[in-house]
């Protein structure tokens, strides 16, 4: 069993009716500007009034844009559960999985919650950098029945970011808990659900993530996602698959601009770490970086764990991680793979199939799992590759050992690897013609959507389970 995904270069394909939707759009506002600049140019003070209105727009988005950058760093809107403030209105806004666990916000189908229960929160706001500032903060709180369990100031150059949890009663909405934040002194407050994975304090959880980066290369974006809370992470190599440079480089100390953080990626290029809704600080920049840090005097690694599986036919193979040691081994079993196999799994031609292996075998683009027999042959490979906030899933199992489970087997690996860095769904790019890989996500049982476009399907399987983290025993003990 192949799958025809394309590492990293094989895409979600966009559908043909949204960008006729757009352009229809488009050509509708030129008509309706050309109507109106015909209708008011023609006038003795035509020529005027064009300027003027052109001149209201754009001192109209400046000021938007400034007021906006000022007063608002709010994700997007995507389901209930987070709270940010901008300027004194609060605004019910979304969760999402990049980042830790979130417990929902109550609805109306959840059970009323009683008068003794409590919620956890995570709240960052920025106060001013003056004596009695934080002490208004901590009175206004406290006059809401809140207890402030943790606290971390970052200072700035103007103001100071105070981060919270909080212990709240459960009737306590975020916006009354942003509003009272607003009265005393707060700005750019956002608010989000926590749970008890957040009372570790932050040197045990930081100690801890640098563990799992230590023991594991693949681990570094997942432990930079879980340190910096929901962001999209890219990596992007110095060198692209066709062997050009593409330029992409970073000091060694890194660069931070606001929302945007830029690493130097110890195997070359550049590590780029994106929040859009909410400014990096100083801080989280010096523990970001010294996590990249970290990886780079460990050098390359992947944990020796190795699974003996018994097939039916009585054949016994290994299941274990690869990295780039496995370039030789991988490049043979390519050279083993029928065209029509490299083909439905690469989506090119088959003479570039080896360019792809330097990618797909890098620990810092995801995670790999071989299959060898016995006798040490290579004749399958899984793969598990970091795409911002998607995760893709892709597996080439060679001719003579294909219809075996082996194409199954892994799959559910990947997905389980998926489930415990906290994806919330996994995609497959192939062939509509593949039956065999369709055929493996749909026994994964899991809520399954399909997009085919010009012979091109996209399998995406979303991952129902809670997410799962390989937790050290500090943190197991605190859950």
């Amino acid at each position: 069993m192949t799958d025809a995904t394309s590492a990293k270069t094989a895409r979600r394909p966009h559908h043909w009716r949204r960008d006729m939707i757009e352009l229809a759009a488009l050509f509708t506002a030129v008509a309706v500007a050309d109507a109106i600049a015909n209708l008011i140019g023609h006038q003795p003070d035509g020529p005027y009034l064009l300027i003027a209105s052109a001149v209201a727009l754009a001192v109209t988005a400046a000021f938007h844009t400034w007021w906006a950058r000022r007063h608002s760093h709010a994700p997007p809107p995507t389901g209930p559960g987070l709270v940010a403030e901008g300027d004194g209105a609060a605004t019910a806004l979304g969760t999402d999985v990049a980042g830790p666990a979130a417990v929902d916000t109550p609805t109306a189908a959840a059970p009323a919650a009683s008068p003794g229960d409590t919620a956890l929160w995570r709240m960052r706001t920025t106060v001013r950098d003056a004596p009695g500032s934080l002490a208004a903060m901590c009175g206004a709180l406290a006059r809401h029945r809140v207890d402030i369990l943790t606290l971390q100031t970052h200072p700035l150059a103007r103001g100071t970011v105070d981060e919270f949890l909080l212990r709240a009663p459960s009737l306590l909405q975020a916006q009354q808990l942003s509003r009272a934040v607003s009265a005393a002194g707060g700005s750019s407050t956002w608010i989000e659900r926590a749970d008890t994975h957040d009372l570790v304090d932050a040197p045990t959880r930081v100690l801890g993530l640098a563990t799992r980066t230590a023991l594991d290369a693949a681990e570094l974006p997942l432990a930079l996602r879980q340190l910096l809370g929901r962001c999209t992470i890219h990596s992007l190599p110095a060198v692209s698959v066709t062997g050009r440079a593409t330029g992409e480089t970073a000091p060694v100390e890194g660069v931070l601009e606001e929302t945007v953080m830029r690493l130097r990626d110890p195997s070359g290029g550049v590590i780029t770490v994106e929040r859009p809704y909410l400014p990096f600080t100083p801080t989280e920049f010096a523990r970001a970086r010294a996590l990249v840090e970290l990886d780079a005097r460990l050098g390359p690694r992947v944990p020796r764990s190795r699974d003996v599986l018994t097939l039916p036919e009585g054949n016994e193979i290994t299941v274990r991680r690869a990295d780039d040691g496995d370039l030789e081994a991988a490049r043979a079993m390519h050279d083993r793979c029928s065209d029509r196999t490299l083909r439905m799994r690469y989506h090119g031609p088959v003479h570039d199939a080896d360019r792809y292996l330097d990618h797909l075998l890098s620990p810092r683009f995801g995670r790999t799992l071989a299959v060898q027999t016995a006798s040490g042959r290579l004749v399958a490979l899984g793969h598990l590759l970091w795409d911002g906030d998607e995760t893709e899933v892709a597996l080439l199992v060679e001719d003579d050992w294909q219809r075996r489970g082996i194409g199954s087997e892994l799959l559910s690996r990947l997905v389980a690897l998926a489930v415990e860095a906290g994806c919330e769904s996994v995609y497959a790019v192939t062939q509509s013609s593949n039956t065999g890989m369709v055929a493996a996500m749909r026994a994964l049982s899991l809520p399954l959507d399909y997009q085919i476009e010009e012979g091109t399907l996209v399998v995406t399987a979303r991952l129902d389970a809670t997410p799962v983290r390989s937790l050290p025993p500090y943190e197991q003990a605190g859950r």
